[in-house]
């Protein structure tokens, strides 16, 4: 018997619903942690592998221990589990070029990579490169000056006309830690010197950024992209500072909130408008191939949006708060940008309050302690525990990094969310634990 179109119809879509993908996601942090979790709900996922992941991420699927820079290694994963779709966490393999190690590789070739070509990822892997693209663009940022060992003398002179505070970046990536605000002259030049003359920042800082001190609130913007078209995920607030009240050290963040109040659909139209689509657009102006995610960090400054920096992935604890609110399936969204089809998929996001509170290690950012057992996880009540710098010891679950945990919840308003993501976070111990129990707080 013949069958009618629309029967067609129902059984290709409903045969590519019932063709679940081995996915493997790479990274080992709170990031890869909520990409697994969320991953690990869609009936689109057969399979989940996370290399290396951590001693959380075995919860949501296996973990296989290979670094994510090894990419031979990878490969052997890849074929080995038939993968069919490959998630890159951290920047450091795309800026290494994973993306094109795959398209240029016969047995890999036809497997999507989410993350951009090392040419993509060079939005964050250069921060003279990055601002280049901006003004190239009419992407709204601060003034800036770039300047080398060999031009070291120019960079002091132009020091001192810059205006104080200034902001030092080192042109490459530096784990986070290039960037440095300077109050002082004085101080300016030294850090300058150190960093160019001395590599304080290895070959991080053989370029030196200078730049322009922007005054604001920041935000972190996310955008899927398949190079044409993008979805706007959840933005953020992320917290830098070790101390509350914003003080002390710089970190990789100790807590996040989403959604921001600022941020109305009046602010980000204009962030769209500004800094989203010239940003797309541009990519294909200037034949950069880009699927993957574009992370944007913006200051809020009178009202209107600065990019600050991009991103070639997604933040860390951003990432966190931000799977928590997103209501679809992320799969069929990563699918999406795999086949270029984006603008087909549905986004629905929670209207809820997502917010995370990061929990480390004693002494960090400096030297910190490694190797302490953590206990009390169960008795976490309205939250998700994401592990970060964790590993397994027998039976124990022991810190590993600098950032532990990520703790996560979901709640109707700001203030609960908050309250009970620092109440659940207190529930856990292990020697030297420590957190902020004001993340978001500025926001209320």
């Amino acid at each position: 018997m013949l069958k009618s179109p629309d029967s067609i119809i129902k059984l290709t879509v409903q045969k590519n619903y019932l063709c679940p993908m081995n996915i493997l996601i790479l990274g080992s942090g709170g990031r890869e942690s909520a990409f697994a979790w969320k991953i690990a709900q869609s009936p689109k996922c057969q399979k989940l592998f996370i290399a290396p992941g951590n001693a959380g991420t075995h919860q949501y699927g296996t973990n296989i221990n290979i670094k994510v820079t090894d990419f031979e290694g990878i490969k052997q994963l890849v074929v080995n589990e038939a993968i069919n779709l490959v998630l890159v966490g951290p920047e450091e393999p795309l800026v290494k070029g994973i993306h094109d190690f795959f398209l240029a590789d016969e047995q890999l070739k036809n497997v999507p990579v989410v993350g951009p070509e090392a040419l993509g990822a060079q939005l964050e892997g250069s921060k003279d490169f990055s601002k280049q693209f901006m003004l190239r663009h009419g992407v709204p940022t601060a003034a800036y000056r770039t300047f080398t060992k060999d031009t070291l003398q120019e960079g002091l002179t132009y020091l001192a006309t810059a205006g104080l505070p200034v902001v030092l970046k080192a042109d490459g990536l530096a784990a986070g830690k290039g960037v440095l605000i300077c109050t002082s002259l004085e101080e300016a030049q030294s850090e300058l010197t150190q960093m160019l003359a001395e590599a304080k920042f290895g070959d991080a800082s053989s370029s030196v950024v200078i730049e322009q001190f922007l005054q604001g609130i920041e935000l972190s913007v996310f955008v899927m992209t398949d190079g044409t078209n993008y979805k706007i995920l959840p933005e953020a607030k992320d917290y830098k500072r070790i101390g509350e009240g914003d003080t002390g050290l710089n970190t990789g963040g100790m807590g996040s909130i989403s959604p921001v109040p600022f941020a109305d659909a009046a602010y980000m139209k204009k962030v769209e408008e500004l800094v989203i689509i010239p940003t797309v657009e541009g990519l294909k102006k200037d034949d950069i191939p880009y699927k993957g995610f574009i992370f944007i960090g913006l200051m809020n400054k009178d009202g209107e949006p600065w990019v600050i920096e991009y991103n070639c992935r997604m933040g860390d604890p951003e990432t966190e708060s931000v799977m928590r609110r997103i209501e679809t399936d992320f799969v069929d969204l990563l699918q999406g940008v795999a086949e270029g089809n984006l603008n087909e998929r549905e986004l629905t996001i929670s209207p809820k309050t997502a917010a995370t509170v990061v929990m480390v290690a004693g002494g960090y950012p400096g030297e910190y302690l490694k190797n302490k057992v953590i206990t009390g996880t169960e008795n976490v009540r309205d939250s998700i525990v994401f592990h970060a710098g964790t590993s397994t010891q027998g039976e124990d679950v022991i810190t590993t990094g600098g950032r532990v945990l990520a703790i996560t919840t979901l709640q109707n308003d700001m203030f609960t969310a908050l309250q009970q993501a620092t109440a659940d976070a207190s529930r856990i111990y292990y020697d030297g634990m420590y957190f902020r129990k004001d993340i978001g707080f500025d926001l209320l």
